[in-house]
């Protein structure tokens, strides 16, 4: 058994997989338009297991603006095959399998739907930004690994270029015998806002708040940053942290790690996604933003309860884990793994 990749894309698309390497080049096979409906549009990078489809990355996705246009992971399976992402669900359009989102970047909304307004709830507002992907860096694919680095830019729905992004997704953790693989996912996130030429200097108000509807004043939705929305059988999953809490008691608290357990229909199995954050992170270990009903989800939520303002010209850099798991996993099973992984370089 070994990983394959494929590159789904329209013949319109702008996303050739120029960056991929020689040696990578015979694991890659290209899939360019016509496209079923469902995939009419896009461009994707699709990464198999033998039969198995452990990812699709949409990178050039095809929505509506109002849902704040960005990369996501869906499809995402075990290695058994069990799904363990939710695509467009009818509560929350803008709930795509896992993408990084900010809800709150001053008044701008890169998460999707309605902004959080204190007393007036949340209003629909022509500030939906979007993620444009530009380029790939570098892609490669062997045996039992795949890395790749990509460009983007962050622009408001007024058009303004606000953050330019390195980000880095990678496969190199997957072991059959043990019944898990883990997704790395790590992001540079640089303020450019300054640089905009639409303001004059005095009008520039170049630092960028990242905030949460918490910081805005809703008690206990401090979503934001790395998001996973779960299948609709994984409600009332269980939920445990590395430090100790269990449930809803994990919800807004500081912990190393936060793991869910949940059950899939059809199949009857049960999947462990753990959630790992990196001593490297800003304000490690992060507080989490936990879900298990109405729906289960799970965010890395640096700026929970706390706007963190990020300076003209800096850079934040973050670096996660997801392991994604066959079978309940608990406490013993899972500190291993995560600490191997946070005493490295990530």
């Amino acid at each position: 058994m070994s990983l394959t990749l494929t590159h789904i894309a329209p013949f319109s698309s702008k996303g050739a997989l120029n960056a991929v390497n020689q040696r990578s080049e015979a694991r890659l096979h290209r899939q360019c338009g016509p496209q079923t409906a469902a995939e009419r549009g896009i461009a994707a990078l699709e990464l198999r297991w033998d039969a198995v489809t452990l990812f699709r990355y949409i990178y050039e996705p095809d929505m509506p603006q109002s849902e704040s246009p960005k990369p996501y992971f869906h499809p995402i399976r075990t290695l058994a095959g069990d799904l363990i992402t939710n695509y467009r669900p009818h509560d929350h359009l803008w709930h795509k399998g896992i993408q990084m989102t900010i809800a709150h970047l001053d008044d701008q909304n890169f998460w999707g739907g309605g902004s959080y307004r204190h007393g007036q709830g949340y209003v629909q507002l022509s500030n939906n930004g979007s993620q444009r992907h530009d380029s790939w860096e570098s892609i490669e694919v062997d045996d039992n690994s795949f890395s790749a680095r990509q460009k983007l830019s962050w622009i408001t729905q007024a058009g303004e270029h606000w953050i330019d992004e390195t980000r880095c997704i990678a496969v190199d953790a997957l072991d059959p015998d043990a019944g898990y693989w883990a997704l790395d996912f790590s992001t540079a996130l640089r303020n450019v806002k300054d640089v905009a030429p639409r303001l004059s200097r005095a009008e520039a108000h170049s630092t960028l708040h990242i905030g949460s509807p918490t910081t805005e004043g809703r008690p206990l939705a401090g979503y934001g940053g790395l998001f996973w929305r779960g299948p609709r059988s994984f409600d009332q999953g269980k939920v445990i942290t590395a430090a100790g809490h269990e449930g809803p008691a994990a919800m807004g608290q500081p912990a190393a790690w936060l793991a869910y357990t949940g059950h899939h229909d059809g199949s009857g199995n049960t999947s462990t996604l753990a959630f790992l954050d990196h001593p490297s992170n800003l304000r490690y270990p992060n507080k989490w933003f936990v879900r298990q009903t109405p729906y289960a989800c799970a965010s890395f939520a640096f700026m929970f309860d706390e706007v963190y303002a990020l300076q003209a010209g800096d850079t934040l850099t973050l670096r996660y884990r997801i392991v994604i798991a066959s079978g309940g996993w608990n406490a013993e099973r899972i500190e291993p793994l995560a600490a191997a992984w946070q005493a490295s370089g990530g």
